[in-house]
């Protein structure tokens, strides 16, 4: 064995994070670490990295008991990790990036050209013939993220760790970046590999242990698993099967909202949607296909430069958000962090946010109200908090995602557009939310929902409509919404039917 952890524990004031975790890793093999947020698998891996001191415990390495007290001391041992947020410095050139810290020198001074040569070489291993005295910032998240990988492998060799390295990847960088995973496979590495893509997990993991509230549940071959039995693993309850492989309900709808020739130049190309009362309309394609660029026209966030929009009552103004939101439309982004959330400021404050903006400041909520808003929301979506005070940065993922659509959903939007509503969040929030989704259409909402993953929007969708090149290419109904068209949609020729 490679890699052996024995009854590893940690605590926190008033938390138990790892209580008694064992874990091993071949040389080999990609091994998956999976669990809700909160369940001990960044604990775990900190504790392994020299991140934090353990409290008990064994860590053995090739055989010989290790203690790293610092992430430098892991890597001298041969553990290396690779974050979703690539921890390197864009500023820097590719070539430094890779040998930072470890420089060809000549008379005392760096050496640029020896430097370069060795890059190059590092590179080539991987498949990869860049300019290396070009910013790693000027290249894509996915060859920064090999880049991140080359360095901690050159750096470390024996035990490589990614920790969600894919969440900003589309399909196409995911697949080359499984293809340098395989090929250290191949080299002998032990690889573990978290990730709240469980296709992902299935496509390219040997192995997988599940952490449940810092306590080892099972570590079985992923042969031996069906994503259902996975899950159930993971929450410590039977989850019902219609929530990933069911399908809506077909309904009948009347068109409540009628977009014809929506676009703008350089953005996405003129398209026409009809959004009908309780429906759900998912909207797929690869990263950089439109998706977004689509929900933001329709938001305001970017203006139309062409085409109409109009309802039952007539024509609508979606010049801006605040447009948007008085003709009954909400919008919960994407970048949750960057988009969704104040994170200074209290749950209560993020809840009532979008609702005191349409009343105007000069109209404040009166605090009671702010409080009786914000506790309904916490409980209808099962918000996990300590109070309504506490501030939504300290929140999970999967809890800052529900207190944003508890924004939307205080207003009472007749449309609300999900941009990936589950993403980066734990699997229990991201089956609730599916759930909420399925109760706001029974509830007669219409909802546009963006996601990347196809399982999710084969779930909620009525029908779905694919893009490329941020062009609307393809529409999908009923019978006719599987992963399968889905993708041949997208990979269709210009030429090709779709």
């Amino acid at each position: 064995m490679l890699l052996s952890i024995r009854s590893l524990t940690k605590s926190f004031p008033g938390t138990r994070a790892l209580d008694g975790v064992d874990f091993d890793l071949r040389a080999g093999e990609v091994h998956a670490l999976l669990g809700e947020n909160g369940a001990g698998k960044s604990t775990l891996i900190k504790c392994l990295t020299g991140a934090y001191a353990r409290d008990g415990g064994t860590v053995t390495l090739d055989g010989q008991e290790i203690d790293p007290r610092s992430t430098g001391a892991a890597q001298e041992l041969g553990i290396g990790t690779v974050y979703q947020e690539v921890n390197l410095l864009p500023n820097l050139t590719v070539a430094q990036n890779l040998l930072f810290g470890q420089e060809p020198r000549r008379f005392g001074f760096v050496d640029p050209r020896a430097m370069r040569v060795k890059a190059q070489a590092l590179l080539a291993e991987y498949g990869l013939d860049l300019n290396v005295d070009r910013d790693l910032g000027t290249y894509s998240v996915a060859i920064q993220q090999i880049v991140a990988i080359a360095r901690a492998v050159a750096l470390s060799g024996k035990v490589l760790i990614l920790d969600e390295p894919t969440a900003s990847l589309d399909a196409r960088e995911v697949e080359m970046l499984f293809t340098v995973v395989r090929g250290l496979r191949d080299r002998g590495l032990g690889i573990i590999f978290v990730s709240h893509f469980l296709s992902q997990v299935f496509d390219l993991c040997d192995r997988v242990t599940v952490l449940r509230n810092g306590r080892h549940i099972v570590t079985t071959e992923i042969a031996a698993l069906d994503r259902v039995k996975l899950i159930e693993h993971m929450l410590g309850r039977s989850l019902q099967d219609e929530v990933l492989h069911g399908r809506p309900p077909a309904r009948t709808t009347t068109p409540m909202l009628r977009f014809e020739g929506i676009g703008r130049p350089g953005v996405v190309e003129p398209f026409d949607l009809t959004i009908g009362r309780g429906e759900v309309v998912g909207l797929a394609g690869l990263l950089g296909s439109g998706r977004t660029e689509s929900a933001e026209l329709l938001f305001g966030l970017t203006p139309a430069q062409t085409g109409t929009a109009r309802d039952d009552t007539g024509p609508l103004s979606l010049t801006s958000p605040r447009a948007a939101i008085a003709h009954g439309f909400g919008f919960a982004p994407e970048d949750r962090k960057t988009s969704g959330i104040v994170a200074d400021l209290s749950i209560r404050e993020n809840i009532i946010l979008a609702l005191q903006a349409r009343r105007g400041w000069m109209r404040p909520i009166p605090r009671a109200e702010q409080n009786r808003i914000a506790e309904d929301y916490i409980r209808r979506l099962d918000i996990r908090t300590s109070g309504r005070e506490k501030r939504i940065g300290e929140l999970s993922g999967g809890n800052q995602q529900k207190a944003v659509l508890a924004r939307w959903l205080a207003m009472n939007p007749r449309f609300l557009i999900l941009d990936e509503p589950t993403r980066g969040i734990d699997v229990g929030a991201h089956a609730e939310i599916l759930h909420l989704i399925h109760q706001l259409v029974d509830e007669g909402m219409s909802l546009l929902v963006i996601s990347s993953e196809l399982d999710e929007l084969i779930a909620v969708s009525n029908r779905v409509i694919v893009l490329r090149d941020r062009r609307h290419i393809a529409e999908l109904t009923g019978d006719t919404i599987t992963g399968e068209a889905i993708m041949r949609a997208i990979a269709a020729t210009e030429d090709a039917p779709a």
